[in-house]
């Protein structure tokens, strides 16, 4: 049984039975069937295909928004803008495979050599709660492009969520008369998966989510001899230091740490301040983040929604607090509010230390843990203690920043600016945040066969 609870009153508002095994069945042999037509229509048939999902999503913003809201806690004003987001990647893709997936000639002793680029079959995603309609069409897009057919398992929290997402492409796909199998949905639970990726008809995974979750995944689709994409979790760093623009740094981080009411793996979430300007940048954090609306996510002026589950925020709150009782000081928030809901005040840790809770895990909530560092050389090594490499920021000098970024073990470091995802550069991490890339032109060759071809007569 998939449960929907909405975050903001804590009250269950749909049950939905998991699909069936026939359901299952169903769905992983229209994904196969539907493979030889997808391909079929060549990448100009399936550009089209992608720019009228776009289209549709646009146009049913205001309806698909709402599912965000209810399902997971995301503001309004943020779902809005993830519908808009996920109908930019599917435009990118439609009009920048072509030249993605173009032939690479490279000379050899052939008359001609080059490698092409194929579709591998159906593709599962696999994918959590916290951007159920973006993260959706970043891992669809490109596999699709690419001649993919695409078997969607979302999170069990946001069935509204998948569903909407499965009838758009069966509309457009019936439309464009192609089959509706290029395109499915799995309302699982998580126990299922694991047989659905040793299903022969699954050629790949791409799996968003927890560490743990990922671990999970790659060892069964390691198991099948099947190649995987992991994005997974984060505790990223983010260096101010002397030099940096101390007022543009604070809006940033104090933006980047509240999007989503903080559960985002790309979020900022260990601030690495340099002590020259380490007690002006905690005053700049704590009076921003004084200032944001805690409230219903159904209100345009909230700022700050609920915690996606109850689970979710005790953890969060657990880190707090065990992060104040070893010597970090608690500036704003850090109480449970009263009332109904998973609610939980923006939240600001100064004097946090390597060793501390807010340090040592990925905090999935609205809270910023500050650390000092004494110099430029600390700050970097303090941001490289963690067993996590996704994402990470620096403030300083354009020149400076990009001098440091090389040293940073993440696999996205911006410079004077938010880390976010774009559907025009790839995103992915190292050690314990996965690995592949999403997104950019590395993204959509993930899911491809790089077939080398070799024509002769050989060349003297």
């Amino acid at each position: 049984m998939l449960t929907v609870t909405d975050p903001s009153t804590g009250m269950v508002v749909r049950e939905l039975p998991a699909a069936s095994p026939a359901e299952v069945e169903a769905t992983l042999s229209a994904a196969e069937q539907a493979r030889g037509p997808w391909v079929a229509r060549g990448v100009a048939g399936r550009a089209e295909v992608l720019h009228a999902v776009a289209a549709h999503l646009r146009a049913h913003v205001d309806e698909l928004a709402p599912l965000m809201t209810l399902e997971m806690g995301k503001p309004v004003k943020e779902a809005r803008g993830e519908v808009e987001k996920a109908a930019w990647c599917a435009e990118h893709y439609a009009e920048h495979a072509a030249a993605y997936l173009a032939d690479e000639v490279i000379a050899s002793d052939a008359t001609r050599s080059y490698v092409q680029h194929l579709p591998l079959g159906t593709v599962l995603g696999i994918l959590p709660w916290n951007a159920p309609f973006w993260l959706a069409l970043r891992f669809a897009a490109p596999a699709l492009m690419a001649g993919n057919t695409c078997v969607l398992k979302h999170d069990p929290h946001v069935p509204g969520c998948a569903a909407a997402i499965e009838e758009v492409f069966a509309r457009v796909l019936e439309q464009a008369g192609a089959p509706a199998g290029v395109f499915g949905s799995l309302p699982i639970e998580t126990p299922a998966v694991a047989d659905v990726i040793r299903d022969r008809r699954v050629q790949a995974v791409s799996f968003t989510g927890s560490s743990r979750g990922g671990s999970a995944v790659a060892s069964v689709a390691a198991g099948e001899i099947k190649p995987a994409v992991l994005e997974l979790g984060g505790s990223d760093p983010c260096i101010v230091l002397a030099d940096a623009d101390l007022d543009a740094a604070a809006d940033t981080i104090a933006l980047s740490r509240i999007i989503n009411a903080g559960q985002s793996c790309i979020a900022a979430k260990r601030i690495i301040v340099e002590d020259a300007v380490y007690e002006p940048m905690v005053a700049r954090l704590t009076e921003r983040l004084a200032a944001l609306k805690v409230g219903d996510p159904n209100d345009p002026a909230t700022d700050v929604g609920p915690i996606a589950r109850a689970d979710l925020r005790d953890n969060l709150h657990r880190q707090v607090t065990e992060t104040v009782a070893a010597g970090a000081r608690l500036l704003l928030g850090g109480e449970l509010p009263e009332g109904p809901g998973f609610f939980y005040p923006p939240t600001l840790l100064a004097d946090v230390t390597d060793e501390m809770t807010a340090a040592c895990e990925e905090t999935f909530g609205p809270v910023l843990a500050v650390m000092r560092a004494a110099d430029a050389d600390e700050a970097l090594a303090t941001a490289n203690g963690t067993e996590y490499g996704l994402a990470a920021s620096v403030w300083t000098t354009a020149e400076r920043g990009e001098a440091m970024a090389r040293e940073i073990a993440a696999g996205q470091v911006s410079v004077n600016g938010i880390v976010k995802t774009d559907p025009r550069l790839p995103s992915g991490g190292i050690k314990r945040s996965g690995y592949g890339r999403e997104l950019g032109p590395h993204g959509i060759k993930e899911f491809v066969n790089a077939q080398q071809v070799w024509v002769g007569p050989k060349r003297g």
